[in-house]
């Protein structure tokens, strides 16, 4: 019975996934461009496609591999088609795969969402041999553009200003510390056919170059199947802006203003807004004018983004062009009114652009958060497993969702550890930035560790909030790495007035109305003056009003608390409370004044001493360990690499010490905090 209510419980939640749509206007309704498109991608991106697809009435296939046979975008799909084993290199960048798949279910055309094969020119060749149209440029813009080492020196011979850098690929560490020493430090060392981040790594001296190589290169092999990186000066201080841009093949290419992608770590975009808020509108234009320019210089067609580097006086330098949808399109959507999937695909089918560049309006603000599965408390570590609890903040014009899973779904360690993109719009700035910060208190997801906490803190950090943002902030503001320290003050008083109603509403042991609030271990005292609605409590000397109609199980308590809306969510524990707001947690028991005396005089079970081991940070597997028994490291030397999601983790010695036995061989699959290496 219990098998069948949770069957049931599944349904519901993936019927309401799917049924979301992105809140942007379109074009009115048409024919069927394509009978029938094929996704050539997972997640997010192919729920996010399949979607526009169903509003234009083109049925949608989904390809997957074994770990996303339960997949969302495989669910929402009319047809799915089995394309091999998890690892991306033996499913979804196998072009033969897909091409045979379209084959099999008739369809015409592939959009390829954003990377696996979404910037290799080889796909887009033998779809057109199998008569196939991509949904995107042609492979000589793909070649041109998509690729950084090429369209840097195409941006140079055309007379854009770009980065300083070494444009060929690098033969090895040697060379990399060679034409690191020409061009100077700081470099970095670049996949030649990266993106999001993978294969990119900053070097100051000849060591980090060495590394840096090494590791940039086994991640762009990984991740696209290509390991060429290159060189070029490291412009510290950056913004990261970049122009959207759409074209259809017949001379007209629109720029749909920028986007400001500056909130970076690793570089990996954490935070993206449109449009920016360092731009003027003479900067603005120039900038969108030479992303046309580009674009009409390799005669581009579908969308594609030129990113660029603009220094604190406003000058800017040409990066790279993705030839590709991008993962934050939704705000520059947002602003815009359009539907960037829906241009793609009219475009792909023949037709001309319904806009001219006067036609694009700039309306508000959008801002965007990625949602990860990891945990910011350990360094960003990835985390895999189950989403025992998913919730999403309610879609409507000033917040959307786009996501590849539901409750129940799984979390895998194959691919990026992406939960979802929300986004919120404003009419000014701080709109967008205040409802980004109350959808992330409604965003309720338990069973694996995210972001969250992260985001709430950048969205209340007053340097972002006043928009003096560079590349280097998360490092600059976040020096040592993220703590509970970083997260907005929280008001006890607040935190207690909240913990005593959930107590009252539960029928729990308060049988008077003064108690004791034990909140994370410290005694709050408790007073209840009114229990009309609203609640007034004295709590240590200060009154608060609480406003809510809570009931017991739901796990969000929206309240006006002081006349200000917010929402914190609530998880039973034990005889307490668990209670989440502004990315922060606090535990709270409310108890009679005795048995809070009684309370404290009881001992703190003390946490078992793990000093001596090197743990597993994250599931994942053990590539290499770099020590041996009975040998003396320093600290800062590097022990093991951890390969997860993709990216190489390097474990290093905190301390001096002697390795006296190793727990686990290279080659070994690791479960979280699997002890790998103990200290004598």
């Amino acid at each position: 019975m219990a098998a069948k209510k949770k069957a049931a419980r599944k349904k519901v939640a993936i019927k309401k996934a799917a049924a979301k749509k992105p809140p942007v206007k379109a074009p009115a309704k048409s024919h069927p461009l394509f009978d029938k498109i094929l996704i050539a991608n997972r997640g997010e991106i192919a729920c996010r496609v399949i979607r526009t697809c169903k509003r234009l009435g083109i049925k949608t296939v989904a390809v997957y591999s074994e770990a996303d046979a339960d997949a969302l975008h495989v669910r929402e799909a009319d047809e799915k088609v089995l394309i091999g084993p998890p690892p991306s290199t033996q499913s979804y960048l196998l072009i033969d795969k897909i091409v045979e798949a379209c084959k099999k279910t008739g369809a015409q055309a592939v959009h390829p969402g954003y990377g696996f094969l979404s910037e290799k020119q080889e796909f887009q060749k033998a779809l057109a041999e199998a008569g196939i149209v991509f949904i995107g440029p042609a492979a000589h813009a793909i070649h041109a553009m998509g690729d950084k080492i090429e369209s840097k020196k195409l941006a140079q011979k055309a007379g854009v200003s770009t980065v300083p850098g070494w444009l060929h690929a690098l033969k090895d560490a040697d060379e990399a510390v060679k034409i690191a020493n020409q061009v100077g430090y700081p470099v970095m060392i670049k996949a030649s056919a990266g993106g999001g981040g993978k294969g990119m790594r900053i070097a100051y001296n000849d060591a980090e170059a060495r590394e840096g190589f090494s590791s940039a290169t086994n991640e762009a092999k990984a991740s696209f199947a290509d390991d060429r990186v290159f060189i070029e000066k490291y412009v510290e201080e950056p913004r990261h802006i970049e122009i959207q841009l759409i074209a259809d093949g017949k001379g007209n290419c629109l720029y749909l203003w920028e986007r400001e992608c500056s909130i970076q770590r690793r570089h990996q975009k954490v935070i993206e807004e449109a449009p920016s808020p360092f731009l003027d509108a003479k900067t603005r234009k120039a900038m969108g004018e030479q992303a046309v320019a580009l674009a009409k210089a390799v005669k581009y067609k579908s969308a594609g983004t030129v990113e660029f580097i603009v220094d604190k006086n406003r000058k800017f330098y040409f990066l790279e062009m993705n030839t590709r949808l991008q993962v934050e399109h939704p705000v520059t959507e947002l602003i815009t009114g359009l539907d960037l999937v829906e241009l793609m695909i009219r475009v792909a089918a023949g037709e001309k652009l319904p806009l001219e560049q006067k036609d694009v309006k700039l309306n508000g603000w959008a801002v965007e958060a990625r949602l990860y599965a990891e945990d910011p408390f350990r360094n960003f570590l990835p985390s895999t497993g189950r989403l025992v609890k998913y919730r999403e903040p309610a879609p409507g014009p000033d917040v959307r969702v786009d996501t590849g899973v539901y409750e129940g779904g799984e979390i895998s360690m194959f691919y990026d550890p992406m939960i979802a993109k929300l986004c919120t719009y404003g009419k000014t700035r701080l709109d967008a930035i205040e409802r980004m910060r109350r959808a992330l208190d409604e965003f309720y997801v338990r069973g694996v560790s995210h972001n969250v906490p992260f985001l709430a803190a950048l969205m209340a950090h007053p340097r972002f909030r006043e928009g003096r943002l560079t590349t280097n902030f998360i490092a600059e503001e976040f020096k040592g790495g993220f703590t509970a320290a970083h997260l907005p003050p929280r008001d006890p008083a607040m935190l207690a007035g909240v913990a005593s109603i959930l107590e009252r509403r539960r029928g729990g042991i308060v049988h008077s109305s003064a108690n004791v609030v034990m909140l994370n271990r410290e005694p709050v005292p408790v007073e209840l003056k009114s229990s009309n609605t609203p609640y007034v409590f004295d709590v240590g000397g200060k009154v608060v009003t609480i406003n809510t109609d809570w009931r017991p199980g739901e796990p969000l308590l929206h309240a006006t608390v002081d006349g200000q809306r917010m929402v914190i969510q609530v998880d039973p524990v034990g005889s307490g409370w668990r209670l989440f707001n502004e990315g922060g947690q606090a535990e709270a028991l409310v108890l009679t004044p005795r048995q809070a005396e009684l309370y404290a005089k009881m001992p703190v079970k003390a946490a078992p001493d793990t000093s001596k081991f090197l743990l597993s940070p994250m599931p994942g597997l053990l590539a290499s360990v770099a020590v041996s028994e009975g040998q003396e490291v320093k600290a800062g030397e590097a022990l093991a690499v951890v390969e997860a999601m993709k990216m190489e983790n390097v474990l290093r010695a905190v301390r001096d010490g002697t390795v006296k036995t190793l727990h686990a061989k290279a080659g070994d699959s690791l479960r979280v905090d699997q002890k790998i290496i103990e200290f004598a």
